[in-house]
């Protein structure tokens, strides 16, 4: 027999879901203020791992579109305050400059967090042979400059 008590989720749980379900169906011209709207959640720890999950899967929509310049600096401004968004925000811009093939620089990569390091080593956006040879020098743990080398290796053997 189970107890009813552990049964039932946790209301925290069911607002994530919620959160997620909303934030997947939202048009451009109300994302701004769902993201707000779900940042004054209670609570803030559920709500901030809610809109990474969402900004990471608009991020990747939108990476080589021209729109994402104009949707992460909105984001940005929506996040405000809570660095740990904020600084994804900019990990995200960063993957997008080098996938695009703009400026960036080496001390961007080797700075930026070991979630950026590894999906800008394992992702297949970034297909810079520059960057990959930044990370597989000095990137942050031997995972990142294992997977940067096997994946300059792969583009060195790719013909031209």
């Amino acid at each position: 027999m189970t107890d009813p008590r552990f049964d039932e989720e946790p209301p925290e749980h069911l607002r994530y879901r919620c959160h997620l379900q909303d934030l997947e169906g939202v048009s451009e011209a109300d994302e701004p203020a769902l993201v707000a709207t779900v940042l004054r959640d209670p609570d803030r720890s559920m709500a901030q791992a809610a809109i990474n999950r969402h900004l990471e899967r608009r991020a990747a929509q939108l990476l080589t579109d021209p729109r994402f310049v104009t949707w992460a600096r909105t984001m940005t401004t929506v996040v405000g305050d809570r660095p740990f968004l904020a600084r994804r925000l900019h990990e995200w811009t960063l993957l997008r400059a080098i996938a695009l093939d703009e400026p960036w620089t080496a001390e961007e990569l080797t700075t930026a967090s070991d979630w950026f390091q590894r999906t800008a080593s394992a992702a297949h956006l970034v297909i810079s042979t520059e960057a990959l040879g930044v990370l597989a020098e000095r990137g942050r743990t031997r995972r990142v400059r294992n997977a940067a080398s096997s994946r300059l290796r792969q583009a060195n053997q790719q013909p031209t």
